[in-house]
């Protein structure tokens, strides 16, 4: 890499060359000379093309101002990607949000071209700030100016990349109830298969009307059952090595195939020896087979059913999350859209392991509002309360309504809300900044900050409150809405 060259000006005054350099820089062209005077003796650094200024995530250190040049601010995605913000040419100043609001750069900045900059260390910029108000105004201008820009490419980033990761969680959501009822699809053609060859094969078999009404009890047995019943892993042995015993004894093929599929139903020995006295020989093992079919395909029908409801029901709830507060003047059901959410992030907290516990209470109002992004709040206060539990950890969720007084008189009427899980907690020093914008205390390239200073808007648009408490022991996020929050 080429080395970086600076110069220091100790002079009380500067060269006119250098004074007509800086009257290009947007922020000083209205000052006098008297006032352009005040950077006399600021480091000047010349600088090869690829130097890096700064890098996201350090402590900001310097202010500089483009002389000649041309710089790429540039930030890393999660996902390794570079995406450029801006390009900074001559005449532009930059530097002075991190240093104004105290935080680490939340960019990368890098030469392009060979450049020469002034560069003001920390203590040099608050100097400039304080003995020049013309430059202090232009300054403030151009910091609010750039946070604007920069929040909004920044948002832009981050619902993208909560739509990827929110479109990945749904196809995995997705692909588990299509696979089962795909699965159960498959054996459900074979038993129809299997059906009807035992159906020919009994219509070339004289049957006896008892045969007959042996047959007809059993089905109308299996038809009645509406579901597989539930029994303990022991229970469940037990009965199926007593019915394999008693088919092996009664020389049905298959005894070890057909036991388990008979027990879920409820069907033992006992319930079988109208069909042995009735049926001889291989007549015994076919009309069991039929049985143990017909019990399988109502099953597999069952599977298929809930398969599709469960793909139903995640349609309604990315329906219910994508759309909440799109409408004016609506209605919203807090719970409702505490469960959308569950259901998005249903993925990531089965991978966890998470215990999850909800206390959702029943009278809980109805939200009156014209706002939007209610479920926004859910959804990054459970998707940090996720990422700071350990394997097989625990998320409380409750809601509840307090009546208290409101600050126009009367009465008024919140809906609470808890979050709560039991992860290391927020470190102390970290609790007073975590709804500022940018601030995150997640790795370089994998978090922006934007979440709870996201929560922290919606939840003030909605006329809310939120607090929270945290140790070593975990974390809680109360969020207290009017039931009939402001305006938009």
């Amino acid at each position: 890499m080429a080395e970086t060259i600076t110069t220091n000006t100790k002079a009380e005054t500067m060269s006119a060359e250098l004074q007509s350099q800086l009257r290009r820089i947007d922020i000083l062209a209205s000052l006098t000379d008297d006032r352009l005077n005040c950077l006399a003796g600021v480091e000047e650094v010349h600088l090869p093309e690829g130097e890096h200024l700064a890098r996201q995530g350090d402590v900001a250190k310097n202010f500089w101002l483009v002389l000649d040049g041309q710089l790429r601010i540039y930030q890393t995605l999660p996902d390794g990607r570079d995406v450029t913000m801006a390009v900074v040419e001559p005449g532009a100043a930059l530097g002075e949000l991190p240093l104004l609001s105290n935080i680490p750069y939340v960019a990368n900045v890098v030469t392009t071209k060979p450049s020469h900059l002034m560069q003001l260390n920390e203590d040099e910029f608050w100097m400039l700030m304080t003995t020049c108000p013309e430059v202090r105004r232009a300054i403030l201008g151009n910091r609010a100016a750039r946070l604007q820009k920069l929040q909004s490419v920044t948002l832009q980033q981050e619902k993208m990349a909560s739509l990827g990761t929110l479109a990945a969680r749904l196809l995995h959501e997705l692909n588990n109830p299509g696979a089962a009822a795909s699965r159960a699809a498959s054996q459900l053609r074979a038993n129809l298969i299997r059906l009807h060859e035992l159906a020919a094969k009994f219509s070339k078999t004289e049957m006896s009307r008892e045969q007959k009404q042996c047959m007809h009890e059993l089905q109308e047995q299996v038809l009645r059952v509406k579901r597989p019943l539930m029994m303990n892993s022991l229970e469940q042995s037990d009965a199926e090595d007593a019915l394999v015993e008693w088919l092996e004894a009664a020389q049905v093929e298959n005894a070890w195939k057909l036991a388990p599929t008979l027990v879920t139903i409820g069907i033992d020995a006992k319930e079988l020896e109208c069909a042995r006295s009735e049926f001889q020989g291989p007549l015994f093992s076919d009309a069991l087979g039929w049985l143990e079919a017909m019990v399988s395909s109502m099953q597999l029908v069952g599977t298929i059913e809930e398969s599709i409801g469960r793909v139903s029901d995640l349609v309604k709830a990315v329906k219910a999350y994508a759309y909440a507060g799109k409408s004016q003047k609506q209605e919203l059901d807090v719970n409702a859209s505490i469960h959308a959410t569950l259901v998005m992030l249903g993925h990531k907290l089965r991978e966890k392991q998470i215990v999850l516990e909800k206390d959702l209470a029943s009278d809980l109002p109805m939200l009156n509002t014209d706002c939007s992004g209610l479920n926004q709040i859910w959804t990054n206060l459970l998707d940090n309360a996720i990422d700071a539990v350990p394997q097989q950890g625990h998320i409380k969720i409750r809601t509840w309504v307090e009546n208290g007084a409101a600050a126009t008189g009367g009465t008024r009427t919140d809906l609470c809300i808890s979050i709560h899980d039991n992860g290391v907690g927020i470190p102390l020093e970290s609790q007073p900044h975590i709804f500022d914008p940018f601030y995150t205390t997640k790795p370089v390239g994998v978090g922006t900050g934007l979440g709870l200073g996201i929560v922290h808007r919606i939840v003030e648009q909605f006329g809310g409150v939120i607090r929270f408490s945290s140790d070593e022991h975990g974390t809680e996020f109360v969020v207290r809405l009017p039931q009939r929050a402001p305006e938009a």
